[in-house]
């Protein structure tokens, strides 16, 4: 089954977020542009849905299959963004159009796009 694009990019949000410091709802708000409400919401859905728990300190922790499908978005944006900077695509808009297409491409075409570009 197809992830939501709003999941994706909570599970690499919070996976980026977390390799530097303690995640909180309020990073991941600011990170996305969204409110604490509406960030509130999300996590429990995801806390429900089996990626993350949050412990008595609201620190935020993916669990092991929230790590997993980070890391799995995680590497489709990196290739994607490669791929657009070796064309000769600016970074900045490398950076934008790979977020979008992280979440579209088929797996066949990144398969054959991540070989390609590795």
């Amino acid at each position: 089954m197809k992830k939501r694009r709003s999941t994706e990019d909570y599970l690499k949000t919070i996976y980026i977020l977390s390799q530097t410091k303690e995640v909180h709802a309020c990073q991941v708000a600011e990170q996305l542009g969204l409110s604490r409400p509406t960030v509130s919401v999300a996590l429990k859905r995801l806390t429900e849905e089996g990626y993350l728990n949050v412990d008595e300190s609201n620190v935020i922790c993916l669990t092991e299959r929230g790590v997993q499908d980070a890391c799995r978005i995680c590497e489709r944006y990196q290739i994607l963004k490669s791929f657009l900077m070796q064309l000769g695509v600016e970074e900045a808009v490398a950076v934008e159009d790979a977020c979008k297409m992280e979440h579209d491409i088929g797996n066949e075409s990144y398969q054959a796009l991540k070989e390609f570009v590795t």
